[in-house]
């Protein structure tokens, strides 16, 4: 398992991807084009669409999100400061 991603303003989630998470491809070696979220920090609107119950977002598993999505997460919290995520590809476009 990974270390929980800290973001600048003090956000923070877990961020994992094997055989045994929400994530594709389903490996243990990736990259991975979509990942599982955990137990964010607050709620956060991009995750909220994946999130298995809406209804306790900072309580709750985030299964197969998008790797642009967590990048934008990220990004939308300053930056990582802390923690490990998984090697992430963005989902290739669909002829």
């Amino acid at each position: 398992m990974s270390k929980n991603v800290k973001c600048q303003d003090g956000f923070s989630m877990s961020v994992q991807a094997s055989s045994s998470h929400y994530c594709d491809p389903k490996s243990d070696t990736g990259p991975w084009s979509h990942v599982e979220v955990g137990y964010p920090s607050e709620l956060d609107m991009l995750l909220w669409p994946y999130a298995e119950n809406p209804g306790s977002p900072t309580d709750t598993i985030y299964g197969y999100v998008p790797s642009k999505i967590i990048r934008g997460v990220v990004e939308a919290h300053g930056g990582l400061v802390d923690g490990e995520m998984p090697l992430l590809i963005e989902e290739r476009e669909k002829c």
